[in-house]
């Protein structure tokens, strides 16, 4: 399996006065093309320090991470906002949609900033609706609709730039059993239908049982890697 994501030693070090916090202690990682990478651990662990250097949010005080066989971290931010629009979609655990827009118009938002005309932002962002079960519910706010609902939308706008690279942090920490169980394999079979990478963050062990790999972190330190050889077999549920 080709690497998508490579990081090489990766140190992260806050400053809070006159004491130093280390979030992330030499880390090493590699990710493969496709691949379905859970970062558990629980919270304080640096999991989500982990996302962000990985995701270009935060630069490491030290080390390399590679994507696509480019350095991020000697990016300026103006060189990552470009990357993460082509490269990288994200999903949170607080959705993190407009609330004065439309689920079209949440998901065609990513669009914009590549130039692509209305016309065709507002197909595609209809296409991805479809896709995650919410054809019909196009002009609702979010206000309109559960919390189910607003994650699907979270994760149409997540795939609608068809990136490399998609990150959930806590996709389901808001949700219901029934509801976790559907968007997790909504997310995972999008991902694995176009031979996307996928990284869950979760303090959860339920959740990274759907992952290929299980990366346990444990105080900004790599505990263990293992291959889950139990994965959860998913179908891709109805409207939730």
């Amino acid at each position: 399996m080709e690497n998508i994501i490579e990081l090489n030693n990766v140190r992260k070090v806050y400053r809070m006065g006159e004491e130093k916090i280390v979030a992330l202690d030499d880390i090493s990682l590699k990710v493969g093309m496709g691949e379905i990478l859970c970062l558990l651990g629980t919270s304080g662990s640096g999991k989500s320090t982990l996302l962000n250097m990985m995701a270009g949010l935060e630069k490491p005080t030290k080390g390399e991470i590679i994507i696509k066989d480019k350095h991020i971290e000697k990016m300026s931010e103006d060189q990552l906002a470009l990357f993460r629009q082509k490269y990288i979609g994200f999903v949170f655990q607080s959705y993190n949609l407009l609330s004065t827009f439309s689920a079209l118009e949440n998901v065609s938002l990513p669009l914009i900033f590549r130039n692509v005309s209305k016309g065709q932002r507002d197909k595609k962002a209809k296409e991805m609706l479809k896709a995650v079960g919410l054809g019909q519910r196009l002009t609702h706010k979010p206000s309109q609709m559960s919390g189910g609902q607003q994650q699907r939308v979270s994760i149409a706008r997540a795939f609608v730039n068809s990136p490399n690279i998609v990150f959930a942090d806590e996709p389901t920490g808001n949700l219901d059993t029934k509801t976790t169980e559907e968007i997790m394999a909504l997310i995972i079979s999008m991902a694995k239908e176009h031979n996307q990478t996928l990284i869950i963050v979760t303090h959860d062990v339920e959740i990274s049982t759907y992952a290929d790999r299980i990366v346990y972190i444990r105080d900004g330190n790599i505990e263990k890697i293992v291959t889950n050889e139990n994965k959860k077999i998913i179908e891709k549920k109805g409207e939730a």
